[in-house]
Formats: C-alpha cells, sequence, structure tokens
C-alpha cells in the first residue's frame, strides 16, 4: 500500500547499516522497467499475523513526482483473501479485497496483472476477478519494474497484530513471466493482446535481468538484505527473518500462540507449519486442572490442531502444555504452556454498532483475535455528528457511526441457520457511483456492486437481510471495494427458528464453496467437499427456472472436488443447484448463484 512504500525512494538511498531495524526481509526487482503488459507470477505466500508477501510494477525512476504503482498483496493474516491496488501520481491508494476458495499460504497460485493504456486487470489462476478503469488508470504512464518482497508492516491495522513467533517466513516464487502490450498480434492474455517476451522459472539467478534489493522505508519493519532472497530447487524464495538467522533456513522450534475451548474441542495454533505424527500424538499435550485430552487430529492448514477434551467450565481458568512436538525442519518444541481461552456463548439476538461504542441495545465495535467473539478485521471508525438525522430508521445513532474500509468481520457462533442483517448508510458522497463494494457472506456474493447512494440516498437507512448457514463455528463477512472503500455501520445477527446444529463440524453430507469469481466473463468455478460417498447430480438454472445445464457423476468419493463451468449463455444470473445422494443417507441440495457478465 502506498502508506507503506512512501518514503521508499528517498530510503533507499541511505545506507542498510543507518536503518538497523528489527527484522531481515527481502525485496528481488528487474532491471528493467517496463510500459504496459502482462506480469504473471506463479506463487506461494507467507503465512502469519503481521507480515505480507507480494508482487507488484512500480516507478522507482521519478516515484515522488511521478508514483506509480499496481499490486498483487497477500496479508499472511488472512486465509481466503488476496488484496489487489493501484497508486498514481496523487497517492490515493485504489484497494480491493478479493475472497478467493483457497488459503494462498498452502499451495502455488498463478496471479496476473493486465496493464494497459486503458484499464488495469487482476487474474487468479487465469480467471480475470476485477478490473479497474477511470482517470487513476489513465495516470498510469511510466515504466515500472517487476518486484516481489517479504516484509513486516508497522501497520497493524492494515497486516494484523505481529507475532516474531512465526519467524522464520519464506514466500516461494515458481517462475515470473512477462508480455508485452501489442492489441490485436499477441499471443497470450485476454483477446490474445499481449506477446510473451519472456519467463523466468528461476533455476538459477539471472543477474542480468534480477537484481537483490537492500533498502528500506518508514512503515516497513525490517531491511532488505541479498541473503534472504534464495534461489533453490526451481524456485525463487524470498525470506523473513531475525537479524541472527537470515536465509533459508529454520533453527527455530515451533512454539504455540494461542488455544481456545470450543464445544468439547481445544483448538491449538502452532506458529508453523508442524509435523503430524509428532502433533497428532495425544501424549503431547496436557490440559490443567484436571481435563483429559482424548484423540488429537492436525487441521489441513498443518498449523493448528483439535484436541478432544471433557467439558471445561466457564469461570474456571485452564492451562494447555504442549511439548515435543516438531516443525518439518526437526526442530523439537520442548515445552509451552498457554492459557487457554473460554468465550462466553453469544447471546441473540447479537447486535454490534459497528464503528462506534456501546448505544441502545448495540454492542461497541472491537477488533476480531483469537480471544474475541466478534470483530472487524481493517479500516477505519467514523462518527457523524449527533444531530444528524437518518431517513428510514429509528436507529440513527447506529447509522452515524460506521467502519470504511474494512476486509472482513466476523462473529463466533455454533454452528447453525441465522439471520443476518447487515446496516448500512451513506453519509459522506452525494451523488450514486462514487462507493460501490461487493459482500460476501459465508462465502456467498449477496451484494454485488452495492451503491448506497443509488439505492437509497444520502443520509439514509439499508439494511440488508440474508439468511446463511455456519458449518465451522465462525460466522464469516467479506467486503471487496469496487469504487472508494467499503463500509458498515451495524451488524445483527439471531437464530431462525430451525435451531442450531450441534457441535459437529460438518453437520451435512457436503460443503459448497463460493462460485469463483462471480461475477465471471468466461468460466467460474465451484470447490466442493464430499463427506460421504454417493451420487452427485450438477443442474444450472436461469432465473425463470429453465434447466440450462446438468451434469451427473455416478459415483463421488469423500474429499474437494472442483467444479468448472464453462457457459454458453447471455448476461445474467443463473443458480447452480448441487444435489448429494449419499449411500444410505437422504439427498441433499444447495444452491449457488451465478452471475455471468458478456
Amino acid at each position: 500500500m502506498m502508506r507503506s512504500r512512501l518514503f521508499a525512494a528517498t530510503a533507499a538511498l541511505l545506507p542498510a547499516l543507518l536503518m538497523a531495524k528489527d527484522y531481515r526481509g527481502a525485496e528481488l526487482r528487474t532491471r528493467q522497467s517496463y510500459l504496459y503488459g502482462r506480469f504473471e507470477v506463479r506463487m506461494k505466500a507467507a503465512w502469519g499475523s503481521g507480515l505480507l508477501s507480494s508482487f507488484f510494477t512500480y516507478n522507482d525512476v521519478d516515484p515522488n513526482s511521478r508514483w506509480n504503482e499496481i499490486d498483487i498483496e497477500i496479508l499472511g493474516r488472512y486465509p481466503d483473501d488476496v488484496q489487489f491496488n493501484i497508486i498514481p501520481p496523487d497517492r490515493l491508494n485504489h484497494v480491493h479485497h478479493q475472497l478467493v476458495p483457497f488459503d494462498p499460504s498452502l499451495d502455488f497460485h498463478v496471479y496476473a496483472i493486465e496493464w494497459t493504456d486503458h484499464y488495469v486487470a487482476w487474474f487468479v489462476d487465469g480467471v480475470e476477478v476485477h478490473r479497474q478503469t477511470g482517470p487513476h488508470v489513465l495516470a498510469l504512464n511510466r515504466p515500472q519494474k517487476i518486484m516481489m518482497n517479504i516484509w513486516q508492516p508497522v501497520y497493524e491495522d492494515w497486516a494484523g497484530r505481529w507475532d516474531p513467533s512465526v519467524l522464520p517466513a519464506f514466500a516461494y516464487y515458481d517462475y515470473v513471466s512477462y508480455a508485452s502490450y501489442t492489441p490485436g498480434r499477441g499471443n497470450v492474455g485476454t483477446d490474445n493482446n499481449f506477446t510473451l517476451e519472456w519467463k523466468d522459472d528461476f533455476d538459477t539467478w539471472d543477474q542480468n535481468r534480477w537484481q537483490k534489493a537492500t533498502h528500506t522505508w518508514d512503515g516497513n519493519n525490517c531491511d532488505f538484505i541479498p541473503e534472504n532472497v534464495v534461489f533453490r530447487d526451481g524456485c525463487m524464495i524470498l525470506c523473513l527473518t531475525t537479524p541472527a538467522n537470515t536465509g533459508y533456513v529454520d533453527k527455530t522450534p515451533p512454539t504455540v500462540l494461542w488455544a481456545r475451548y470450543e464445544a468439547g474441542q481445544v483448538l491449538v495454533q502452532f506458529s508453523e507449519r508442524v509435523d503430524e505424527r509428532t502433533a497428532a500424538t495425544p501424549s503431547r499435550y496436557a490440559v490443567f486442572p484436571g481435563a483429559q485430552v482424548g484423540s488429537v487430529r492436525l487441521r489441513t492448514d498443518g498449523r493448528s490442531a483439535l484436541l478432544e477434551v471433557d467439558s471445561l467450565q466457564l469461570g474456571q481458568s485452564y492451562s494447555l502444555a504442549v511439548s515435543g512436538v516438531k516443525d518439518l525442519a526437526g526442530n523439537t518444541l520442548q515445552g509451552k504452556v498457554v492459557p487457554v481461552i473460554l468465550l462466553e456463548p453469544p447471546r441473540f439476538p447479537l447486535r454490534i454498532n459497528a464503528g462506534g461504542s456501546a448505544v441502545l441495545d448495540f454492542l461497541a465495535d472491537q477488533s476480531w483475535t483469537e480471544s474475541a467473539s466478534y470483530g472487524f478485521e481493517e479500516g477505519q471508525a467514523f462518527t457523524q455528528s449527533p444531530l444528524l438525522e437518518i431517513n428510514g430508521t429509528d436507529l440513527d445513532p447506529i447509522y452515524r457511526s460506521e467502519r470504511w474500509g474494512l476486509a472482513r468481520y466476523n462473529v463466533r457462533l455454533p454452528n447453525g441457520v441465522y439471520r443476518v442483517r447487515l446496516h448500512m448508510a451513506e453519509n459522506y458522497f452525494d451523488e450514486p457511483g462514487k462507493r460501490v463494494f461487493d459482500i460476501h457472506v459465508e462465502d456467498q456474493l449477496v451484494a454485488d456492486n452495492l451503491d448506497l447512494s443509488q439505492q437509497v440516498g444520502k443520509h439514509a437507512a439499508y439494511v440488508l437481510e440474508v439468511v446463511t448457514t455456519v458449518r465451522d463455528g465462525e460466522l464469516n463477512i467479506h467486503f471487496g471495494a469496487e469504487r472508494d472503500y467499503a463500509l458498515l455501520n451495524g451488524l445483527e445477527v439471531e437464530p431462525v427458528e430451525s435451531g442450531i446444529e450441534g457441535t459437529s463440524q460438518y453437520p451435512r453430507g457436503f460443503a459448497v464453496g463460493p462460485s469463483f469469481p462471480n461475477p465471471s466473463r468466461n468460466d467460474t468455478m465451484l470447490l466442493y467437499e464430499v463427506h460421504y460417498p454417493g451420487e452427485l447430480e450438477i443442474s444450472i438454472f436461469d432465473l425463470r427456472g429453465r434447466l440450462v445445464e446438468r451434469q451427473r457423476v455416478p459415483r463421488v468419493e469423500p474429499g474437494q472436488h472442483l467444479f468448472r463451468w464453462f457457459p454458453k449463455v447471455s448476461s445474467g444470473t443463473y443458480l447452480c443447484r448441487l444435489q448429494l445422494r449419499p449411500d444410505g443417507g437422504k439427498p441433499e441440495t444447495v444452491t449457488r448463484r451465478l452471475v455471468i457478465l458478456r
């Protein structure tokens, strides 16, 4: 983000020895600058709150007078989010948070930027997911270098709360390619408007193409050093380390960051990926006083474990002791004791005053942490005059305060079906088209290009009501700005009459993620997970109920599967119905909305 590199140009002129930052990061950049093109990378991001890894373009020739920057920044705090940004010469950010159906730190994915004289578009795994046009894009007219870095921002409200226990952290880059912008005569990219010029597989360090950075800037809590850019096993690896242990080496044993009790289980968060054999051994754990640890399961992220334990009592203090767990480098945790977090169950209806203090029967806004039962991630709070009147509501105090620029709002809930109300008001812009954003609730797109001014005008209440199912103990609401910043004034959550489901992590026979991308200009994908074997039928309908396409899978086994649809239809909204007929069980149906743009 711009605030992170505001002084990058001047800081780069200072000797590294004068910086003396707390940590050591890394950056690799091209020697050549490029005006327009398609910039592609295959990478696996670093994990951990308070850090980020990136792929971006940047004008470092005259940034103070002609700032030009296009970003892909992956914040290690998020399990399903990639941030895009443009910074033109006026140095105003144009941030978009993109929800993705995977954890960027667990595997390699392909990310790309297309930059032309009239648009900038971002791609994930070959699919365009976001595009920006307008005067700020036209102002990107300076040649830019291709850059990748890993660093620790000082901005906790953006990158998340920092814990150096996650070090060392590594970001892996498999390849980078560049294609020049050649409209009408190319061989790659949108409409084949780009021509591939080169692709670097990082088998070695091509010093004619790349240079390792040795600078820092205000807002960056680490110095970039050449030793933390490593070429190994066909990858370029960027390392974030302490000053004492630099390079691609892990000499630090894992530790436990925190532990929290959740419905008969203790969730244990480790500082890094750990060895499954040692982490899944019950004798490595002890909960005291007096709680028996049963089975242990290492979760798919490899960094957290679920311990089956006796019921813990609210109001009593418990501790967890862990020892003998190894990380993937063979380092052994010798012993760690942490308190076990116990949260009060929610009281319904649950009402939250986003961006404000407790008022009426709404709770005060708060940051999302491992010990919070609800909270925001990112964003700033703002409160209007207490005399401001909001049209169409009796909850004026709720609509006078807001949290703008947020990426997510989360609530810990028992698994079940809930009615969620989001309260929003446009109290800044006077006309439509100035603020536009998307909202996903539990991975489902529930507001596409929401424009509050267009919907209800200025200083007027807008309520978005959604019924959703929580299956993993958390209600997650994701905000993606299309223009300016997303906002939220208030949130209400209450269970529907069908009641709260039990403590099962997967109460249904299968789970279906969001369609991605949604909206889509080409193909779209659905990731689904089957928990019981059976027969699957996937049907696409238009909004009139007419069948568009149907696929049958005679036999589907437990595990994750991907459905990819190549629609041969016109623009519009379609319904994708997945029906599982598990062996010996009742059919279960999940429907997802797909938006196609032509």
